[in-house]
């Protein structure tokens, strides 16, 4: 037995109104459903407010002169305000629910044609959301009216299952945006391709402010621009991409940079100066070591985060700008907050989205596909195409996954790297002779690294941060070698975001060895020897 059908719709005040004989001149979508001559309406369940009672029995009574096997149920919807969408989805939601849909015997379509556009859409989200199990229906006149012409319907099937090309459209496109984010780098670090994904989620959907972390080099400020790029294209962003490095402001200058100032607010203030955060005004504002920033700044910046107003030095009338912001640094804030060096109001407001970009050690994957790009992008500006040889290749990647390779200065270090092999590569080839070169001035350059910062008060550092877990006594009689070392594994600790973590990024090199892996039990049982835990070690530890 076929099911019958049943529509449930809004009358139309205007659509459907008309009075007198030249109603039926003109084109109604509710009588348009029911005149269909392919297609039977069983029951029609009309929703009208109490001041269009009388339009609505005229209605009826035109349908069952039109389609007598209409059965017409009028049903008053009492709404304050129809252009209200908290009051209308509750009376349909409410309707909804006490309403006995029976879909073994019937079909259920909701007519959006009719209705204000809020009850347009409260009627699609009702069937989206099945409260309404059937689809949405939709009329349209015919193109000449002609009297007696019903026009045509048109159903529409939100089961997104039939819109499969749809679905690849918009997969296609969010591929597109993560590639773009990357430079079209097919990076192969799980940890940091799950982050780009959700990096690209929150650049196109939130204006919220962001806080990217990660060791210098790392690409903080490259992501920054990329991702102004990125909403620029989606026109979420008319201004202009602005970029400070705060580590650059000092004193009274750092306020004027940022604020601007007026004329002769301070010695050598000979002009008005806007300031960078009304540069950015409509764009996006990228603060890198936003951790260096003065107390002073810091609680300016807050106010114009929060109100997009702020004062400028030496005036008495505020002004405003409307930016997106950025924030970058390689310091753990949480311990800048605890030592009363940054604002907790401010790191509060900066860290609804925060991503710990992974350093070049910890993606030794992605070593390879970033250094291809490097020697394609360097073509294109040189160009001349440069390659390595097999064997020299195999030479370089095996020495940059190593654990001899510190890529101290990361991304940097290794664009720099990449530079020098393409520039003093001979027709265009890179050789092994070439390489086992690059490979003594890497490890020279990091072992001159390590000199200067030998006596740079490195042992006090490491005693301090020793001093957090280990009493003074067991600390004085701990050799220097296992200070050092304890030290070390700390750091990588504080730097995790769980045990697993911190082992994985301890034991990289002799992981790859063992059979069977466990590398939080090996860390766990070397902290035990000296009486610590992970409780003990822990980021949240710090806090």
């Amino acid at each position: 037995m076929s099911k019958k059908h049943v529509v449930i719709g809004f009358i139309g005040s205007q659509l459907d109104g008309g009075h007198g004989a030249g109603r039926w001149e003109k084109w109604r979508p509710t009588i348009s459903l029911v005149s269909q001559p392919d297609a039977v309406v069983h029951r029609l369940e009309l929703f009208h407010s109490p001041q269009h009672l009388a339009l609505a029995e005229l209605l009826k009574r035109d349908i069952a002169n039109v389609s007598p096997e209409t059965e017409v149920n009028l049903v008053e919807m009492a709404v304050a305000d129809p252009w209200d969408f908290g009051e209308v989805y509750a009376a349909l939601y409410d309707w909804a629910r006490a309403y006995r849909f029976d879909t073994t015997r019937e079909q259920y379509r909701a007519h959006i044609t009719t209705g204000t556009h809020v009850a347009q859409i409260c009627m699609f989200l009702m069937v989206e959301a099945r409260f309404i199990p059937g689809v949405l229906l939709q009329t349209s006149p015919p193109r000449k009216w002609k009297e007696g012409e019903p026009g045509a319907v048109a159903l529409i099937d939100l089961d997104l299952s039939r819109y499969d090309g749809i679905a690849q459209r918009f997969r296609a496109e969010r591929h597109d945006a993560v590639a773009f984010l990357k430079s079209g780098i097919a990076t192969r670090n799980a940890r940091f391709n799950a982050l780009i994904e959700e990096v690209e989620r929150v650049a196109v959907r939130s204006r919220a402010p962001m806080l990217l972390t990660g060791p210098t080099g790392a690409g903080k400020s490259f992501l920054a621009r990329r991702m102004y790029a990125l909403k620029q294209s989606r026109h979420q962003l008319d201004g202009d991409f602005v970029e400070v490095n705060c580590a650059t402001l000092r004193g009274d200058g750092a306020a004027s940079t940022l604020f601007g100032h007026k004329k002769g607010s301070f010695t050598g203030a000979m002009a008005d100066r806007p300031g960078l955060l009304r540069t950015a005004d409509k764009g996006l504002l990228f603060l890198d070591e936003i951790g260096e920033l003065g107390l002073d700044e810091q609680a300016m910046l807050l106010k114009a985060i929060e109100e997009k107003r702020f004062l400028p030095v030496g005036a008495d009338r505020e002004v405003e700008s409307d930016f997106q912001l950025i924030v970058g640094t390689n310091r753990d804030l949480r311990a800048e907050v605890a030592a009363g060096r940054f604002r907790d109001d401010l790191f509060a407001r900066i860290n609804l989205w925060t991503y710990s970009l992974p350093g070049l050690r910890e993606r030794p994957e992605d070593i390879e596909p970033n250094v291809d790009h490097l020697l394609q992008l360097g073509a294109r500006e040189a160009g001349r195409a440069v390659r390595f040889n097999a064997e020299a290749k195999a030479r370089y990647l095996s020495f940059a996954q190593s654990s001899r390779a510190l890529w101290s200065g990361n991304f940097r270090d290794l664009s720099a790297s990449v530079t020098r092999l393409a520039t003093l590569a001979e027709g265009g080839r890179i050789g092994l002779p070439l390489v086992e070169a690059e490979i003594a001035r890497l490890e020279w350059l990091w072992e001159r690294g390590d000199e200067v910062h030998a006596g740079d008060g490195r042992d006090e550092a490491d005693d301090a941060l020793l001093d957090e877990v280990l009493d003074r006594a067991a600390l004085e009689a701990m050799d220097r070698f296992d200070r050092l070392q304890l030290a070390a594994v700390l750091r990588v600790c504080r730097a995790s975001g769980s045990l697993s973590e911190a082992g994985r990024r301890l034991f990289q090199a002799s992981r790859q060895a063992r059979s069977v892996v466990n590398d939080a039990d090996r860390l766990r049982k070397y902290l035990l020897k000296f009486g610590l835990s992970w409780d003990h070690v822990a980021p949240a530890a710090r806090g």
